[in-house]
């Protein structure tokens, strides 16, 4: 009876074998298949553009190095795809001097983006009383005062990519859109809008990182 039950294990221990091969082998399939999909389709990264910023506020303390500031931008995004959507997990945008952020990131809400769409985002973005490091914050003043502010719109999120019925695993995504902002004497390209706030139009392509 004992020998008996020996076989009868040896028999389950093989028929377990031969299923975890079976499911190995199933992923190795599905794994090959979806990479060789993902390398005919060459999937390619959304185009960001920044097309303009409104100026709300704008003010630098120095001493202490603070800086307020309220700014709206419109950020347009095209999924250049014709089999793949993006799905943004999480996007925070943010405005950024000389690599320091210095305003709050504000959420955009998750969305799904298919082939070849197009989405258009107006984010406000703001920061009260936002500690500066001294040296950017004279180079800050100085710019100001000179009457032009080099910015970088910034976004940091997670993506997904859909590709049929396969959805990716999250990606980290990075956007860095440039923001040439006039300001005082030298404003030259802004409009006036409601709230006090000047309308700069920049039509700016973002550098996008996945």
């Amino acid at each position: 009876m004992s020998a008996d039950c020996g076989h009868h294990g040896h028999k389950r221990r093989k028929i377990f074998k031969r299923i975890c091969a079976g499911i190995l082998i199933f992923n190795l399939v599905v794994l090959v298949t979806v990479l060789i999909v993902w390398a005919i389709l060459q999937p390619s990264k959304p185009r960001f553009v920044l097309q303009d910023a409104t100026v709300y506020a704008f003010n630098v303390s120095s001493p202490p190095n603070f800086l307020t500031s309220t700014f709206q931008v419109t950020l347009y995004s095209r999924n250049p795809n014709d089999k793949i959507g993006v799905y943004y997990d999480k996007l925070d945008v943010y405005a950024s001097y000389r690599n320091q952020q210095i305003t709050l990131r504000s959420q955009i809400p998750p969305t799904y983006q298919g082939h070849k769409e197009v989405n258009i985002w107006s984010p406000f973005i703001y920061g009260t009383s936002v500690p500066v490091a001294p040296y950017n914050a004279l180079s800050l003043s100085q710019d100001q005062a000179n009457g032009a502010v080099l910015l970088n719109i910034k976004i940091d999120g997670r993506v997904r990519w859909k590709v049929g019925t396969f959805i990716s695993g999250r990606y980290h995504f990075y956007v860095s859109c440039p923001a040439f902002i006039n300001f005082g004497a030298a404003k030259t390209n802004g409009i006036l809008v409601e709230n006090s706030g000047v309308k700069y139009q920049l039509v700016q392509n973002c550098k996008v990182s996945v």
